[in-house]
């Protein structure tokens, strides 16, 4: 199969579990989300410190946590995109490819499916990779994540050897 979608580097999968993709994160993207996260909460204390709101009490700690938390939701989502767009190939990937091999190696030695064994039907499956499939596309819009196991994950030719397979 050729890659379907045109990415510069080969597609690793196009609908990857949630599970999967956290743990695929590298310390970059830890770095990117905890990066993300101090924003909020630094901006707050740059605006009390050169724009005093008169209150700088428990209102500022309050506000400062919930920028805090709203970084972290954004950070969180960040890393996730970046990770993301490496399965799809969108970016370098080359660690990803030899660790998907390694996970793919192990599971298949145990006799178990590189995607999950899953209880729901299969028209419900083809339902759930539909709307997650590129949804992280869409996050700045709504985060969708993929919790489901189904056997629809467009992969490049090279990605598991042809031998493996």
């Amino acid at each position: 199969m050729q890659n379907p979608h045109h990415a510069p580097y080969p597609v690793i999968d196009t609908d990857p579990v949630f599970s999967r993709v956290v743990r695929y994160f590298r310390p970059t993207d830890y770095a990117v989300a905890a990066g993300i996260t101090a924003v909020g909460p630094a901006f707050m204390y740059w605006m009390e410190k050169y724009q005093p709101s008169g209150n700088p009490g428990k209102p500022l700690m309050r506000a400062m946590k919930i920028a805090g938390g709203l970084g972290a939701m954004a950070g969180f989502c960040t890393a996730y995109m970046m990770v993301s767009a490496r399965f799809w190939g969108l970016s370098e990937n080359t660690r990803e490819i030899k660790k998907y091999r390694a996970e793919y190696a192990r599971l298949k030695a145990q006799g178990k499916p590189i995607n999950g064994i899953s209880t729901l039907p299969l028209a419900m499956q083809r339902t759930a990779a539909s709307y997650s499939t590129g949804a992280f596309f869409n996050f700045d819009i709504i985060p969708w994540f993929n919790f489901t196991s189904h056997p629809y994950h467009g992969q490049s030719e090279g990605v598991i050897p042809e031998d493996e397979k």
